[in-house]
């Protein structure tokens, strides 16, 4: 992470079976390549010396472990399904030597956080059994270690997430459309992540052709897609992306200019 710089680290790219997949016995999940293998899906956001995740995947011990990641410093939730939140005991041991980790997201997740992992809110509970966390509910950008962080309501099947922006960079995971008022939020990208699932149609997720045609529409200078399911084979479906647009995987990382 370079001096006025926000870094990226995709920690996850894959959906919420991960990849290899359990049982199967298809290409992708036999494959030997290491882009390939997908954790499920998360992100880290590093500016100003601090680490901020996007959610708290299933596999979050492992990828802290894998990116060496050693304190974190604040939390953005896309929203609650369990590939996205199912790590969030693992932040206990971060705030064992700290205080407590803002986390932060929509009204209906930080509803659903509290009322399903109510074992964390409870005053009776010994602390050091549990993360130290502060709830903030967000719906409007707000300023987080001295940059702005956009939340960006997204479409995701009969439901709804965030994606969130900060400076050139945002991350729109979990969606299969993005309302108009969104897209307004978008301009001027430097680098898109967003969702493309798989090639065939699903009703919660773009596909990967549904997800070129968003991008194409936000004209980020590079985009990523992510939360990738086994029908994505890394290398031998990268060359049939349109310039400017690649498949993340897990560990890749990158630099964006930091405003101010």
């Amino acid at each position: 992470m370079s001096a006025g710089s926000l870094t990226l680290t995709i920690l996850g790219s894959g959906t919420s079976t991960g990849v290899p997949v359990l049982g199967c016995r298809c290409a992708v999940c036999r494959s030997g390549d290491a882009e390939n293998r997908r954790t499920r899906c998360s992100a880290l956001l590093q500016w100003s010396g601090r680490n901020v995740l996007i959610d708290t995947a299933t596999d979050f011990r492992q990828q802290a472990l894998r990116e060496g990641i050693e304190r974190v410093d604040a939390v953005l939730f896309s929203h609650t399904h369990a590939d996205h939140v199912h790590g969030i005991d693992d932040l206990r041991t971060f705030t064992l030597r700290g205080h407590a980790i803002p986390v932060y997201g929509s009204a209906a997740a930080m509803a659903t956080i509290r009322q399903v992992f109510a074992y964390i809110f409870t005053d009776d509970a010994e602390p050091g059994f549990r993360p130290r966390l502060q709830l903030h509910e967000v719906a409007a950008p707000f300023s987080l270690f001295g940059q702005n962080v956009t939340p960006i309501p997204l479409i995701h099947g009969a439901g709804e997430s965030y994606g969130y922006r900060v400076g050139a960079l945002a991350y729109l995971t979990d969606c299969s459309a993005i309302p108009e008022s969104s897209l307004a939020l978008l301009g001027g990208l430097e680098v898109l992540v967003i969702d493309a699932l798989r090639f065939s149609a699903h009703a919660s997720h773009f596909n990967v052709a549904g997800a070129v045609a968003a991008a194409r529409r936000i004209g980020a200078r590079r985009t990523l897609l992510t939360h990738l399911s086994h029908e994505v084979d890394h290398h031998r479906h990268a060359a049939d992306l349109p310039g400017g647009m690649e498949f993340a995987f897990d560990g890749l990382c990158l630099d964006v200019p930091c405003p101010g």
